[in-house]
């Protein structure tokens, strides 16, 4: 996870002892954690920047956990943001709900820690495969994010770190259009100040070298959107 920016993790928690633990295992696991002690700072959250995966409370003052999850299943820009649902309900009848709101597991109150690291990584192996080392195929393009390499059919191709990136991100999802404001949060992260026409100089970059042995260029650009691979 070196090359790429640390994988974020939102934990939505009213517990402060609860809250820290998590973070502190969590940043511990090389993610990086924002935190949120009610349901309405999480939205307000997510609104700024949507992580890569929420571990969310069930009981939450102001708006409680499962609201939350509707909320943010039914809006095309979080629905595919894994949530991880963590309530003191053990009933069958409780975690069907959960699921059927949206939530992608569901964690019974109390909790191995080790136990809900590995169920992050599992959603954060689905939601973000690159960051795994998991290897990458669109077309006829080939990403090994363990390794580093790239291939366009029978050629290598060579890239730099922030194509590299950039690649990663667009064939995580192919056929998703992300703005430049994205792609600066998911390729250059929040903590570096890049203006957003350097996103075009690095997407010139990365077309010159996809299309450098004849093929034809498979990102799209959107207009007044972004771009998309495919």
């Amino acid at each position: 996870m070196s090359n790429m920016p640390q994988p974020h993790v939102l934990i939505v928690e009213d517990e402060i002892a609860q809250r820290e633990v998590l973070g502190y295992n969590l940043e511990a696991e090389g993610f990086r954690t924002t935190k949120a002690e009610d349901g309405e700072q999480a939205l307000m959250l997510i609104a700024e920047e949507a992580p890569d995966v929420i571990v969310l409370d069930w009981m939450l003052p102001n708006v409680s956990g499962i609201e939350v999850c509707r909320q943010l299943k039914t809006r095309p820009e979080t629905r595919d943001v894994p949530i991880i649902m963590l309530s003191a309900r053990s009933e069958e009848v409780d975690k069907v709900r959960g699921l059927e709101t949206g939530a992608d597991d569901y964690v019974v109150k109390p909790y191995s820690v080790s136990e809900l690291m590995a169920r992050v990584r599992t959603q954060l192996r689905r939601a973000r495969p690159s960051t795994v080392g998991q290897m990458l195929v669109f077309e006829d393009i080939v990403l090994d994010s363990e390794t580093h390499r790239v291939k366009r059919g029978e050629d290598a191709l060579k890239l730099g770190p922030t194509e590299f990136r950039l690649l990663s991100t667009f064939m995580e999802k192919p056929g998703r259009v992300w703005s430049r404001e994205q792609l600066l949060d998911r390729v250059w992260g929040r903590d570096i100040y890049v203006d957003t026409r350097t996103v075009d100089v690095h997407i010139g970059r990365l077309r010159k070298v996809l299309t450098q042995h004849g093929g034809s260029d498979p990102l799209r650009t959107v207009r007044g959107a972004g771009y998309a691979l495919g």
